[in-house]
């Protein structure tokens, strides 16, 4: 379990190391992000990519990477088939409810509450729905990693299905959840370590890791764990 590794590249994108040495990128935005460190844009070299959502800080560098490294890229059926018309091959089109094999790592897409429109020479196309991901890893720990959304009831059944140990979840407020709903999904999902994303990227973006804390002083089993962009965790 010790050679799972996950960094938080700043926003919303998180870069996932398997036992097995690769790389899976979650919602993909490295370039235009400016959280991202400089040295990480430079070193990113994905195995696989998994998209949540069709908007720009995440989607934003899907189609480039895809084309450089020729990872296998996951998402909703919508935005698979939109990345298949702009030259992407290697695509892992699945929808909520569904799970497969990507790298060893079973994937399943669950629900998300948030909008998908894709940004799309100047127009917003249809983009399916947003999604968020269970990550199980073969004789190792569960991430959820949430992607864009708020909270809903139905995080207490990802939690009683996939009993998650770790979970990404926005924090930042305005285009996300704020810390008051992030701790009601933790509660919810039952997790013992949660890592903060979707904050301090824009003066927008108020919400904090330490407004998370005080959030959920009454959960004293459960660690927040706030990465600088750039810093990685061990999931074990």
């Amino acid at each position: 379990m010790s050679n799972i590794r996950i960094t938080w590249l700043g926003h919303g994108t998180f870069a996932v190391r398997n036992a097995a040495g690769k790389t899976l990128l979650l919602d993909p935005w490295v370039e235009g992000n400016p959280s991202c460190p400089a040295d990480a844009k430079k070193a990113i070299a994905p195995d696989a990519l998994l998209v949540t959502h069709g908007h720009f800080d995440h989607l934003g560098d899907a189609v480039q990477l895809s084309k450089k490294h020729s990872p296998e890229v996951v998402a909703i059926y919508e935005i698979a088939n939109w990345m298949e018309g702009k030259g992407v091959t290697k695509t892992r089109p699945m929808n909520k409810g569904g799970s497969q094999e990507v790298l060893g790592v079973s994937v399943t897409m669950v629900h998300a509450d948030h909008s998908c429109g894709i940004l799309d020479d100047g127009r917003i196309v249809y983009g399916g729905e947003a999604a968020g991901y269970v990550l199980r890893f073969p004789s190792g720990p569960t991430l959820y990693f949430s992607g864009d959304t708020n909270v809903f009831g139905d995080m207490r059944l990802i939690g009683e299905l996939y009993r998650p140990d770790f979970a990404c979840v926005p924090i930042g407020n305005l285009f996300t959840m704020g810390p008051r709903e992030a701790a009601l999904a933790c509660r919810l999902l039952g997790v013992r370590k949660v890592i903060p994303m979707h904050w301090g990227t824009f003066p927008a973006l108020t919400g904090t890791p330490d407004d998370l804390r005080r959030e959920t002083r009454d959960l004293p089993a459960l660690e927040v764990v706030a990465l600088a962009p750039g810093e990685s965790l061990n999931l074990n």
